[in-house]
């Protein structure tokens, strides 16, 4: 698929979940159960991303559409992308069962190499198979360090992160979201990822050694 079929298909997505979410606003059952059926998947595995314990993640699923369906009044197509809102719920509500359980989110990107398939994929996606930048993060438990070390990428590496991790678009999401080739947001991904690594394994041994 090129880069104009994949803008083109993204777009068509997002005009559609809007529609529904404002058909649900008026308390459209069925296109609730629509919404539902073309999100589950996606959000699911933002969560699963987030809380590792499948079975919470899936009780945490039901809270999130619970959550949409109170709140989708408040949707504004203008102000936000539909999956991008739908996905800040999904976050916030896993964040927050873990900060119940005084514990840390351990990001890790989710999705297939094929960026067609929204279920979990939790391998492949860090630049080696050692720690990578979410993994030392929780390890060190203080998000002051990854916004420092963000402040260190490209703007454009710190954009295609930031989609790609905390709003949890698939990489062909993201290179549509930026109207840029698919091969370009992948190398900004790969780079980011392994500076962040870097940087983030720095602040740790400074730390360790009370610098």
């Amino acid at each position: 698929m090129d880069t104009t079929t994949e803008r083109s298909t993204w777009a068509a997505r997002s005009h559609e979940l809007a529609q529904l979410m404002s058909r649900s606003a008026l308390g459209d059952r069925d296109a609730f159960a629509r919404l539902y059926d073309l999100t589950s998947g996606h959000l699911f595995a933002v969560v699963l991303r987030i809380q590792r314990d499948r079975a919470l993640a899936e009780d945490l699923l039901q809270e999130v559409y619970v959550n949409v369906w109170r709140a989708v009044g408040s949707f504004d197509a203008a102000q936000s992308q539909p999956m991008t809102w739908l996905t800040s719920i999904a976050r916030n509500k896993a964040i927050d069962s873990l900060r119940r359980a005084q514990s840390q989110p351990v990001l890790q990107s989710v999705h297939r190499d094929d960026d067609d398939d929204d279920r979990p994929d939790l391998d492949q996606q860090m630049a080696d198979e050692s720690a990578g930048p979410a993994d030392l993060l929780a390890q060190a438990g203080d998000a002051r360090r990854l916004n420092t070390c963000m402040q260190g990428l490209s703007a454009a590496q710190r954009q295609s992160v930031a989609l790609a991790f905390f709003d949890g678009l698939s990489h062909a999401e993201v290179a549509a979201h930026l109207h840029q080739p698919l091969g370009t947001v992948k190398s900004w991904v790969r780079r980011a990822l392994m500076s962040l690594k870097e940087c983030l394994e720095r602040a740790a041994q400074r730390d360790a050694v009370g610098v």
